[in-house]
């Protein structure tokens, strides 16, 4: 069975999650270091692990398999995700896969020397509003309708 994991602490798509998963009636685990409220819908799960450093990402990435789907931003867990087999997903509808998170990586680290060499080197975040939700839910739908056939 088609399970999703969420990716929680700082993901600003959850509630469109939820609607994917109630919808398909998938279960959804929201995995976090605590902070979030549960859920009353039956279809999610709060997972709520100790804290520390990539805690949460541990978990996900050990529980996950092929046949589910993950929404993270974090790109060396969607690595390890999809490397245990799943689906990965961003919050802005970006499609990760075993054939684009090798230049994910490389950038991410690239990025990480630059800002560790200029402290003042800030990213372009832009904004996240309807547009972004809008993509992350027609992704979602394909992802998850991909992980279900695949069961």
């Amino acid at each position: 069975m088609t399970t999703l994991y969420i990716d929680a602490d700082a993901c600003p798509v959850k509630a469109e999650a939820e609607r994917v998963a109630t919808r398909l009636r998938v279960p959804m685990v929201l995995v976090c270091n605590g902070g979030i409220r549960p859920s009353a819908n039956p279809f999610v799960t709060l997972k709520v692990v100790p804290d520390g450093p990539d805690e949460a990402d541990k978990w996900i990435a050990a529980e996950c398999g092929a046949g589910d789907v993950v929404v993270t931003s974090d790109i060396p867990l969607a690595d390890r995700c999809l490397k245990a087999g799943a689906q990965v997903i961003q919050p802005n509808g970006e499609v990760l896969t075993l054939a684009n998170i090798g230049g994910r990586l490389a950038t991410r680290d690239l990025m990480q020397d630059l800002r560790a060499a200029d402290p003042f080197l800030q990213g372009k975040g832009g904004g996240f509003g309807k547009a972004e939700r809008a993509q992350f839910l027609q992704s979602l739908d394909r992802v998850m309708a991909a992980a279900m056939r695949a069961v």
